[in-house]
C-alpha cells in the first residue's frame, strides 16, 4: 500500500499547531465556518500558518462561503487548499476555480448518506473529494462514521478519495485497510475536548495510519 495522507483538522491555536506539526501530518486544516465549535479568525490562522513547515499544507475548509471571502483568507493566510464542506454546486466550484488562478488546490466535502449520493463526484470540478458522515445541518465535525462500503464505491469514480468522519486511534487502520484511501481527515478523534488537540492521541493516530501503509 502506498503512503496514506493525514489530515488533522480543527487547529485553533499555534500550541496545538506545534504539537501537531511534531507529528508529521500531510496537512493541517483551519475552520473558517463560524458555526463551528473549531472556528479560528484569519488573524489567528496566519500568525499559525506563517510558522508552519514547507512540507505541511494549510488548508482552509469553508461551509457556504462567499468566494471574495474565501479569495482574501487565501490570500492573506498564505493557504495552500481550499476545502468546500457546504452544499456549494459545480457553478460555485467552477467560479472559485476561475477567481482563484493561483495554483490553490480544491476539495470538495460530500455528506455521505446513501450510494446515490456519491454520484454528486461525478463531473464535480474538485482536486479530492472527502467523505463525511451525512447528519441534517451539521457540515462536518459530527464525530460519527458512516458505512465505509459507499467509500469502496466512490473510489470507482477513479478520483483521490479522503475519509472522514468518526476516525480515531481504535478504528483508522481497520479503515485504511478496508477503503484504501487517498488520505485520512480526523479532528475530534485526537482531541481531548472540542478545538483541544492531544499531542498523545496525534501520535498514535500517526502510528496507526503507518502501520496500516505497511501491513
Amino acid at each position: 500500500m502506498g503512503k496514506v495522507r493525514v489530515k488533522f483538522c480543527g487547529i485553533t491555536s499555534a500550541g496545538d499547531a506545534e504539537k501537531a506539526i511534531s507529528t508529521s501530518p500531510d496537512a493541517l486544516g483551519f475552520v473558517f465556518f463560524k458555526g463551528s465549535p473549531r472556528y479560528v479568525k484569519p488573524e489567528t490562522a496566519e500568525r499559525i500558518i506563517k510558522k508552519m513547515p514547507p512540507f505541511i499544507s494549510a488548508v482552509g475548509v469553508f461551509v457556504n462561503e462567499d468566494i471574495g471571502v474565501i479569495e482574501e483568507c487565501v490570500e492573506r493566510c498564505g493557504l495552500d487548499v481550499v476545502q468546500l464542506h457546504g452544499d456549494e454546486d459545480i457553478t460555485y466550484s467552477l467560479d472559485l476555480k476561475r477567481s482563484r488562478g493561483n495554483g490553490v488546490k480544491l476539495i470538495k466535502a460530500f455528506r455521505v448518506k446513501d450510494k446515490k449520493g456519491l454520484s454528486s463526484i461525478e463531473g464535480y470540478p474538485a482536486d479530492a473529494f472527502l467523505l463525511d458522515t451525512y447528519r441534517s445541518y451539521v457540515y462536518g465535525g459530527t464525530g460519527k462514521g458512516f458505512d465505509r462500503a459507499l467509500a469502496i464505491l466512490a473510489k470507482e469514480y477513479g478520483r483521490p478519495i479522503i475519509v472522514s468522519g468518526g476516525l480515531n486511534t481504535a478504528n483508522v487502520y481497520d479503515v485504511i485497510k478496508e477503503v484504501r484511501p487517498y488520505g485520512v481527515d480526523v479532528s475530534s478523534g485526537i482531541e481531548s475536548g472540542p478545538g483541544r488537540k492531544d499531542i498523545d492521541l496525534m501520535e498514535r493516530f500517526i502510528g496507526e495510519v503507518r502501520r496500516a501503509e505497511q501491513g
